[in-house]
């Protein structure tokens, strides 16, 4: 048995939404990305990971429909990639500020 993320009720692990306020009990968020024109047909697809071990985990998918590389970052991690892609103008860290990313906290 588990808890409903919105109204507290306990329901089996098995249901995608609560029997008690209709509550969507996501495990996962996925979208997918179309890939720049030159690489056409390929796509980016992101998953975030909403359970007990929260990640996010990109894979690059092939025009056949394939994953051929896939990724999963710790949500620190993906926090500092979501800064990298905000706002461009934003100026370059400092390597110190760089090498303070690399260490495990």
């Amino acid at each position: 048995m588990r808890v409903c993320t919105e109204c507290g009720g306990e329901l089996a692990t098995v249901f995608r939404f609560c029997p008690w306020c209709a509550a969507p009990q996501r495990s996962k968020l996925v979208e997918f990305f179309r890939g720049h024109p030159r690489d056409r047909g390929r796509a980016l697809r992101v998953s975030r990971y909403l359970t007990e071990d929260p990640h996010v985990r990109f894979s690059v998918w092939s025009p056949g429909g394939v994953a051929e590389a896939a990724v999963s970052l710790e949500e620190d991690e993906a926090e500092r990639l979501a800064r990298f892609l905000a706002d461009p103008r934003v100026g370059r860290p400092t390597a110190l500020r760089r090498l303070r990313a690399l260490i495990p906290r």
